[in-house]
């Protein structure tokens, strides 16, 4: 077996690497081009375009047909689930969502995003007599909850079309939003602003504030939703109590998933 000290990488695999690396450093941009990448890597674009080639056959990298520039693809994405499924993130988790309960005395879900809908995996509930039902092991629809808007304010545009060109966004209740035109809009400003608030959109009288878990690339795999009837959440209460809490430990766990954001 040759020496360490002796080893020299395989330049191809080393160039590929530090492309799919490159997406991580530049979180501020989703897709980038070839310019940019080849200036970035010091390779002439022939080469870039052959890497690029190769990854995207692989399905670690997709093309954005009309841009024509690049991102990082469903590949990097399962991965990175598979990755955080070892760890064991339900653990990692439930001691800082325990933390959250015992600060802010109400009851603090973690769920994911999946074909479209929110999934809540697990809850830590305060010890309240008046309670919210819970939603543990629901799916239940992701644009009208905290937890499903969160997630889905980082997809694509071609993604959410993909997920809601043609289907009727059922009217929960009266704040539910049932355009997708201004789902979008919608979904952008929760995107700007990194929470998002399910405000009696799902169910009357209950009111939600998620925040999102990041893993290492900085893609939100989960979020943490503080839920409570509506007359124990106002605006004031999410802005000044709820958001720097639930902030500060959807970090620390975002943390240990290698997020260094």
């Amino acid at each position: 077996m040759p020496s360490k000290d002796k080893f020299k990488p395989v330049q191809s695999i080393f160039h590929a690497l530090q492309l799919i690396e490159i997406f991580k450093e530049r979180s501020d941009k989703q897709e980038l081009g070839v310019t940019e990448l080849s200036k970035r890597l010091n390779l002439h674009k022939n080469n870039v375009f052959r890497l690029l080639a190769t990854l995207e056959a692989r399905g670690y990298i997709e093309q954005n047909l009309q841009s024509e520039n690049y991102k990082l693809g469903l590949k990097i994405f399962k991965i990175g689930q598979q990755f955080v499924g070892k760890l064991g993130i339900l653990k990692l988790a439930k001691p800082f969502m325990v933390k959250v309960v015992n600060e802010l005395n109400e009851a603090l879900y973690i769920g994911i995003l999946r074909d479209g809908a929110a999934v809540y995996l697990d809850v830590v509930e305060p010890n309240l007599s008046v309670k919210v039902a819970s939603r543990v092991g629901k799916d239940v629809p992701a644009y009208c909850t905290a937890i499903g808007k969160m997630q889905l304010a980082y997809a694509s545009e071609e993604e959410i079309n993909k997920i809601y060109m043609g289907a009727r966004l059922k009217k929960m209740t009266q704040n539910t939003i049932t355009s997708l035109p201004e789902l979008k809009k919608h979904l952008s400003i929760i995107s700007d602003r990194d929470y998002a608030i399910d405000n009696e959109e799902f169910e009357e009288g209950v009111k939600c504030v998620a925040v999102p878990i990041k893993d290492y690339l900085g893609i939100p795999i989960a979020a943490l939703s503080l839920t409570a009837p509506v007359y124990r959440l106002s605006d004031e209460q999410i802005e000044k109590q709820a958001l720097p809490v639930l902030k500060r430990y959807a970090n620390e766990i975002s943390k240990r998933l290698g997020f260094q954001g």
